[in-house]
């Protein structure tokens, strides 16, 4: 039987490994804490690196196939970090019905990225999401955590047009 008292030290010298410990050493370093670790490590870091699984899975001395197969399984975890602004497009059966499909591919064109990916600039991430609950307004869009219902393909466009377009600096005369 392994000892559970050994503490693993975690990855480098970076301050915020310590509220991911924090975290496992208030559920006791539990194998049960791995979801709760998860969360930690992707709310302190952004995204969560083989690093930080590596890292989880031998403090909860849970396999890090297990780790892994968890962090992919739920769509709120990211293996890559995230753009500056998110875009999730629901997917569910009545948005799918009303149009997501369509959604998709506008933003596909207008912003040239898929579903899963971010622009090469990071400016932009797209996301679907199963079910957002807002059925009565499919299809449904949320950008940047806003809500957009009854979402049309060309209001899309022009909304990611104005996440992905460049910051213009206003020049003094």
């Amino acid at each position: 039987m392994l000892p559970t008292s050994k503490k693993i030290s975690p990855p480098s010298d970076d301050k915020r490994w310590r509220i991911v410990d924090t975290t496992m050493r208030r559920h006791g370093y539990a194998p049960e804490a791995l979801i709760e670790a998860l969360h930690s490590a992707q709310e302190t870091f952004g995204y969560l690196t083989d690093e930080a699984l590596g890292w989880v899975a031998a403090s909860l001395r849970v396999p890090p196939s297990k780790v892994y197969g968890v962090a992919t399984f739920y769509n709120y975890f990211h293996m890559k970090p995230a753009g500056e602004h998110t875009c999730v497009v629901c997917t569910g059966t009545a948005c799918y019905i009303n149009g997501a499909g369509d959604l998709l591919k506008a933003i596909d064109e207008t912003a040239h990225v898929k579903d899963g990916e971010t622009t090469e600039d990071n400016r932009l991430s797209v996301l679907t999401a199963r079910c957002l609950g807002a059925c009565g307004l499919a299809p449904v869009v949320v950008i940047d955590e806003v809500v957009a219902g009854k979402m049309k393909p060309e209001a899309l466009k022009e909304r990611v047009r104005k996440l992905i377009e460049p910051a213009t600096e206003e020049v003094g005369v």
